[in-house]
């Protein structure tokens, strides 16, 4: 690549590179700017595969602020602010058309340089014509050479990248704006370099020369760009061609014309196999396609997809006129096409559990993908459930079996106890249609009128057979998708009744109304509908009437018919019956969410809100939000909250009702969001931006579900990242001082998950949250408003700034206050609390004086692990003073301590080694208080056995304050602390080399251990130490190697690893400890050295 400085000799070496490796920065910007439906053939495929777009029902996608999207805009901020001092005179080059967009910046950004006129902004700097180089015009704003963009970004300030985000989403192709329409994107061969080069030699033109110069730039940061790019895509490759010829010839298997085959059939598009074994053209293969394949499902029209090594995805289908192929991507990624066919064909999920036999052995790229979702588990905070264990287990078995039988037959099929279980289902579906076919035989059909469905009850016999294999199947695939499940996804125990004369009168008035509602015709039907609501359908008997004699399936099969009327009186009943958790059950047993999925797309405004309330109603268990997912609720809900009276004050009533439409919307996607798959899917679906305009929103009805959503889908950090940036933080904090308690939970709860990170705890400051939070504080009576608001007030208490303003509010005198008598949830989130107050000694006196600690060290008993982690910490902050100490001793609390270290977590063991260090630091009579602890010596020392970096760190600092006695010194060395602690010298993690350095040290101070280091091959570790970047590593390092050094073995090695020269440069540092370290150090090399030359020479 050429620079800017160099002869334009060099050139055509550049043109070459340009066109058969570098994307234009138009390329760039367009495959950051189009959604995957308008991509063409120009763009680079890494961002085209690596930016992630909204595809909302509504308008066009806009470019989400995402981990990978942000750091590509923060390159392009980078480039276009320090554009003006790199390259001043290519910065005063005028655009050939202006870059414009909508601004969020108003006319008092802007200073000196700038002649402002009410909300017009104009440069003072001009083109050749006189014309501003930068207008601004109410919110639009025009830009015309790189200089004023410069200047535009760094007044900006935090909120460039949303400028950044608004400019390439409203200009396309920047460069034709910038250098003319002659080097715009096209398809083909790039001859825009080409052009330039002409245009240089015919014409000796400064302004040309600058233009190459421009354009070499914007090829510069192309490399950039795609670099970040392919660092992120390179770790998604998982498939290669042998994978998946082995899954087309499995599916083939189970494919036919048969009605349980799991497709009709499945071929590729090309004969013919390359020596690698792609089918797909060479011209393809570069961008990592193997092949194509025709799909043809039982249930939906046929498709064409493309299986790459990034994974499988829809493509644009074959192109009759031409015999090829669309090779643009229509769909979302998947890992393989079992997991796309999954996604794609209901009936395939359905087949695939009737299936005696499974895969012989799973693909090699599974793997990968297990991992990430294993990772995913993690950080929602599950742990993986009896049913994970169960497959697992049953992968295990399949696994070994294929291996025994594999020299005698290599693809003989393997039964799998997962599929076989399919034969139980089977039972229980046959038992159901029975008893279904039952109700049929007592009822007649209903009337002609209702179009879709002639007979109700034999349709339902059907549905009920479907679900409940669909159920089985869903069971056996997906068990771990949900972030935050609760215990109320379990089934209840189903309530029989004695006898019939128990029965109440509402449940045989219930059962007299049933032969009108299945018999009768449409006003009938109506009528029947009417009159069931007028029964009290919270009550659990009615429920449970309305299941039992067959009249849940009726009003299911209603919503599939063409009657209005009747449609809308069967969803306000299901409303009301589908809180019972049996009830909704039920409901996703009959396939009534696919209905009311479909209802979504109504015109009729009514009907789309009770659809949307039920759905919020049924999906509160795992496999329905599953399947409100898998039928494309989650994209027609998010539809639902566009609407354009968010901000609107007084309401015509087509906007409270378009209002009321949003507000259903946001409670079903409530519901569906506790599921980490549907959390992408609202993500991806465009809801981001529309909850974050409905969070500015007056109405109060539709905040508490909004806010719910919100806090629901912080725990994922692209979420944290939007909500942050979209301007959210403001409105949450805002909502925290209604008077609405459900409402303040939910924002307190969004701000406890959101504030891990440092720009987030400081937006809560600037916008005054933290004293609302405060306030909450004694609402002490609603425990789940005070679990959120401590958790909001722990995490803002990590940044020092707000620890201030939460002295200034009292804070830590009400946190000390609610240490009793509250539950596990609210006690850690106050201990965590006051372990970061701690952190200040003001506040530590404060805990002392309120009479903290003696409550803190009882909780030390405790058995939450997170409490546990939470309170050694804010025990250990308080021992840091003389005064606490001597309160914790009494209490016997650094015994409790010691007694942690033999906790199985390594969370716990590590705060709690943590915790002792200022203990033995403040005690009066440190020594015996540890020789004290009977084995304590022994534990500690054992400990350096471990495998977490963070418990060796802690033991390591704990064993530099215990050698500071000489006799439990001599104890720890009895128990070989010193060969311990030399297996951990080739280390590179900074904290533990710190901490290992000072122990080695201290430890030195007895006996031959000086010796013993050596003899361990701790010391030329410990030089390399030197070049750490961590000052605190160095000091720790110097003072180690001088006490080692006054062994002369000890120095040799330091002198053949190269130590005298590392320790030169640290004797002139302004640390007087690293100095004197430093030179003790060389001086015993050198003494040595002048002995060894003495003894020599004499």
């Amino acid at each position: 690549m050429v620079v800017p400085g160099e002869s334009w000799r060099s050139f055509p070496t550049l043109m070459i590179l340009s066109e058969s490796s570098v994307w234009s920065f138009s390329d760039c910007v367009y495959s950051l700017r189009c959604p995957p439906s308008i991509q063409g053939k120009t763009m680079g495929a890494a961002l085209a595969r690596a930016a992630q777009w909204t595809a909302a029902g509504y308008g066009t996608g806009t470019l989400e602020i995402t981990p990978l999207n942000e750091a590509l805009l923060n390159q392009i901020i980078k480039f276009a602010e320090d554009f003006s001092t790199r390259h001043p005179q290519e910065a005063v080059v005028v655009f050939k058309e202006p870059l414009e967009w909508k601004t969020q910046l108003d006319s008092s950004a802007f200073g000196e340089g700038y002649e402002i006129d009410g909300e017009t902004v104009k440069s003072e700097a001009r083109d050749e014509d006189g014309q501003p180089l930068l207008l601004l015009t109410a919110s639009n704003l025009r830009v015309r050479n790189f200089d004023q963009l410069s200047r535009l970004l760094q007044i900006a300030m935090e909120k460039k990248l949303k400028e950044a985000q608004a400019c390439l989403e409203a200009n396309r192709d920047p460069i034709v704006k910038i250098l003319g329409p002659e080097y715009g994107t096209v398809e083909g061969e790039d001859k825009s370099m080409l052009h330039l080069l002409d245009k240089v030699k015919k014409v000796d033109d400064p302004e040309t020369e600058k233009k190459m110069k421009i354009f070499i730039l914007l090829h510069q940061l192309d490399m950039q760009l795609l670099n970040s790019s392919l660092k992120q895509i390179s770790k998604d490759v998982r498939l290669s061609p042998a994978a998946v010829n082995n899954e087309v010839n499995l599916l083939k298997n189970f494919s036919g014309k048969g009605e349980d085959t799991v497709l009709e059939s499945l071929e590729y598009t090309s004969d013919y196999t390359f020596s690698n074994g792609c089918r797909a053209p060479p011209w393809r293969q570069v961008h990592g396609e193997i092949c194509y394949l025709i799909i043809k499902p039982h249930d939906t029209d046929p498709l064409c997809i493309t299986c790459s090594t990034a994974g499988v995805f829809l493509n644009g289908g074959e192109l009759k006129s031409k015999g090829d192929i669309d090779y643009e991507r229509k769909s979302d990624i998947y890992k393989d096409i079992v997991t796309f066919l999954r996604e794609r064909s209901p009936r395939f999920v359905e087949n695939m559990a009737k299936q005696e036999y499974t895969f012989f052995k799973e693909p090699t790229y599974e793997k990968n993908y297990q991992h990430v979702e294993a990772v995913d588990a993690k950080v929602s905070g599950q742990s993986q459930n009896h049913y994970d264990h169960t497959e697992k287990n049953i992968h295990e078995k399949v696994k070994s079996s294929v291996a025994k039988s594999k020299s005698i037959e290599k693809k003989k099929l393997e039964p799998s106890v997962k599929w076989k279980n399919t034969g139980l289902s089977a039972a229980r579906s046959a038992k159901a249609a029975k008893k279904i076919n039952e109700e049929q035989r007592r009822s007649s059909s209903v009337s002609t009128k209702f179009k879709k469905k002639a007979s109700c009850i034999s349709s339902a016999s059907v549905k009920m057979q479907s679900s409940l294999k669909w159920k089985v199947s869903s069971k056996s695939e997906e068990v771990s998708e949900s972030s935050s499940e609760t215990e109320e996804d379990e089934e209840q125990p189903v309530r029989h009744q004695e006898g019939n004369t128990d029965l109440p009168s509402e449940y045989w008035g219930i059962q007299k109304l049933a032969k009108y509602l299945k018999g009768g015709n449409p006003t009938a039907t109506v009528i029947a509908l009417c009159s069931m609501r007028d029964f009290n359908l919270a009550q659990e008997t009615c429920q449970l009437a309305i299941r039992d004699i067959g009249c849940l399936e009726v009003l299911i099969n209603l919503l599939d018919t063409e009657e209005i009327k009747c449609q809308i009186g069967s969803l306000k009943i299901l409303k009301e019956i589908s809180q019972n958790t049996l009830i909704r059950h039920a409901i996703a047993d009959l396939g009534g969410l696919e209905i009311m999925v479909k209802i979504l797309d109504s015109p009729d405004k009514e009907l789309k809100c009770l659809a949307a309330e039920t759905i919020a109603n049924v999906a509160r268990f795992k496999r329905a939000r599953r399947t409100v997912r898998l039928h494309g609720g989650i994209k027609r809900l998010v539809g639902l909250l566009a609407c354009t009276s968010v901000r609107s004050t007084g309401l015509t009533p087509s906007q409270a009702k378009d209002t009321e439409i949003a507000r259903c919307g946001a409670l079903a996607l409530w519901s569906c969001s506790k599921s980490t798959k549907n959390k992408e899917a609202i993500r991806k679906a465009g809801g981001i931006p529309l909850l974050a305009e409905w969070l500015k929103s007056s109405h109060k009805s539709i905040l508490t579900p909004v806010a719910g959503t919100l806090q629901e889908c912080a725990s994922e950090p692209s979420y944290r990242l939007a909500i942050r940036t979209e301007g959210m933080i403001e409105h949450l904090v805002k909502n925290l001082n209604t008077e609405h308690e459900e409402l303040q939970m939910h924002c307190a709860s969004a701000i406890f998950k959101c504030a891990e990170d440092k720009e987030t705890r400081d937006l809560v400051r600037l916008h005054g949250g933290l004293l609302p939070l405060s306030t909450l504080l004694g609402n002490s009576e609603n425990k789940q408003l005070l679990a959120a608001v401590t958790g909001a007030i722990w995490k803002c208490a990590i940044s020092g700034e707000n620890v201030s303003k939460f002295h200034d509010y009292k804070v830590v005198e009400v946190l000390v206050g609610l240490l009793t008598d509250q539950p596990e949830e609210v006690l850690v989130n106050i201990v965590g609390a006051l372990g970061e107050c701690c952190q200040e000694p003001r506040h530590r006196a404060i805990i002392r004086k309120c009479g903290g600690i003696p409550p803190l060290v009882k909780l030390l008993t405790g058995t939450n692990q997170a409490l546990l982690v939470n309170v050694t910490k804010a025990v250990g902050a308080c021992a840091t003073e003389p005064e606490n100490m001597m309160i914790i001793d009494r209490l016997d609390g650094v015994r409790l301590l010691w007694s942690l270290l033999k906790n199985p977590n390594p969370d716990v063991q590590a705060s709690a080694a943590w915790a002792i260090c200022p203990c033995i630091e403040n005690a009066k009579d440190a020594g015996e208080m540890v020789r004290s602890f009977v084995g304590g010596l022994e534990l500690i020392v054992n400990l350096l056995k471990s495998k977490n970096k963070e418990v060796l760190a802690s033991v390591c600092a704990a064993i530099t304050n215990i050698a500071k006695d000489k006799e439990n010194l001599a104890v720890i060395t009895d128990h070989g602390v010193v060969p311990l602690l030399s297996k951990l010298a080739n280390t590179n993690d900074d904290k533990l080399r710190r901490h290992l350095a000072e122990a080695i040290s201290h430890c030195c101070m007895w006996g031959s251990n000086r010796v013993t280091f050596g003899e361990s091959k701790a010391v030329a570790p410990l030089v390399r130490y030197l070049k750490s970047n961590d000052p605190l590593v160095h000091r720790a390092t110097a003072q180690a190697l001088y006490q080692l050094s006054e062994d002369p073995s000890n120095c040799i090695t330091m002198h053949e690893n190269g130590v005298v020269k590392l320790l030169l440069t640290m004797v002139g540092s302004t640390d007087e400890t690293l100095q004197e370290a430093a030179a003790g150090c060389i001086a015993n090399i050198r003494r040595l050295a002048l002995a060894t030359e003495k003894a020599k020479y004499g």
